[in-house]
């Protein structure tokens, strides 16, 4: 009978519990947005690209250069959905964290929500390197977040649809 008590409670408590969780998982909170991207930009891009590569062991997923051949980023992906994306610093880009890539899968929809909620918001562009639509909001401390949709022709999707 004891058992059976504290299955009932464990099943009581495990509702209780996950309640509060799917609430936030409804159209009023994220409404399907994840974390997909850190982009970083460093002093030293090839000793970056080398150190997250050969001593973390992330996969090189796509790079972009410059025609004379200078780096543009560096897409890496940590796990089947999670990159980093590594960028030379400039004057204009110092060190340090550049923005967030959030992934949604309705960037339309997504972007309509967010203006209606009183966020700047840029329109909607197709990524003319990866493929992606994506634009940018900023938050009140100004740190940028891109919102990205990718499509099936989209580098990041076909890398994420390619990842064993």
């Amino acid at each position: 009978m004891r058992g059976f008590a504290l299955f009932v409670i464990g099943i009581g408590v495990g509702i209780l519990l996950m309640h509060p969780v799917s609430a936030q998982n409804g159209v009023q909170t994220g409404a399907g947005m994840k974390l997909n991207h850190v982009a970083i930009a460093v002093r030293n891009y090839d000793e970056a690209v080398a150190y997250y590569t050969k001593t973390m062991g992330f996969r090189e997923a796509f790079a972009f250069r410059q025609p004379d051949g200078k780096p543009i980023l560096t897409y890496l992906q940590i796990s089947r959905e999670t990159f980093l994306e590594i960028q030379p610093a400039t004057p204009e880009n110092p060190p340090g964290m550049v923005h967030l890539g959030i992934e949604t899968g309705d960037a339309k929809a997504t972007v309509a929500r967010l203006k209606r909620m009183g966020a700047k918001v840029n329109e909607i562009t197709a990524s003319a390197r990866s493929g992606a639509l994506l634009t940018t909001v900023a938050d009140p401390e100004g740190i940028r977040s891109e919102l990205l949709e990718f499509g099936p022709a989209s580098l990041q999707r076909k890398t994420m649809d390619a990842w064993k």
